[in-house]
């Protein structure tokens, strides 16, 4: 019975620990000590549109080069206004293109892997790449769901350790049709201002009005052109 109980404590311990709780063993021979949650120079600020602040705790003891890829991009106003424009429901929301498709990166050269010990569980973030494993640049996705199986493929190098609530209501699809969007990134040591919801979006105007066919004009609005989509190859974590 004392083992019974035992075990149901230990249970207990880990059904309470928040979500951004994860154990670091620092005897681990030749692993580097990563920033304290505290250490405002690591944590990445994203004002989302779905309503609130999300804290990401950046580890540049496992991933250096992406930590400073995201610090550079974001100092520069990069990730301001972009989209998540492929959310998929309990895997993941993949954002940090400006071209919106999946295709798109920064004008900085591509990043080296830099796979490490870190899971793909919930509120990881880690880089997007296409098939090539030196090809993250800007893209990142952001976990709903633990996918044990990107670990070592991907550069984890970071976990969301406060408003995962706001990441939870980002727009579904591939793409969404009302895509959510960064409204600003900030990294914490700059000083940010406080979050300031989007502005709401007056509905456009309808226009003229509009003389049906067999009305008596002979006037006619001329079709709209429609452009083809073409299929591009996206740049973004594997299916599982």
């Amino acid at each position: 019975m004392r083992f019974f109980a035992g075990m149901f404590a230990i249970l207990g311990c880990l059904v309470a620990a928040p979500a951004s709780a994860q154990i670091i063993d620092p005897a681990v021979a030749g692993r580097a000590t990563p920033p304290l949650t505290t250490d405002t120079q690591n944590l990445l600020l994203l004002d989302l549109s779905t309503g609130g602040r999300v804290t990401i705790w950046l580890r540049p003891d496992v991933a250096p080069l992406m930590v400073e890829r995201i610090k550079t991009l974001t100092r520069q106003h990069f990730y301001d206004g972009l989209a998540f424009h492929r959310v998929i429901d309990g895997f993941m929301a993949q954002g940090g293109d400006p071209k919106g498709d999946g295709t798109g990166g920064s004008p900085l050269p591509d990043v080296k892997a830099e796979f490490n010990y870190l899971p793909h569980v919930r509120g990881a973030v880690s880089a997007a790449r296409s098939e090539k494993e030196d090809s993250a640049n800007s893209q990142f996705f952001i976990v709903f769901q633990p996918r044990l199986s990107l670990d070592k493929k991907y550069t984890v190098f970071g976990r969301v350790i406060d408003g995962m609530q706001y990441v939870d209501a980002i727009e579904r699809g591939e793409p969404p049709a009302n895509p959510s969007r960064i409204l600003h990134a900030y990294i914490a040591a700059d000083g940010p201002p406080a979050y300031v919801a989007a502005p709401v979006t007056a509905s456009p105007a309808l226009g003229a009005p509009v003389t049906l066919p067999g009305t008596g004009s002979s006037k006619s609005r001329p079709a709209p052109a429609v452009i083809a989509k073409p299929k591009l190859a996206k740049k973004a974590p594997a299916k599982k």
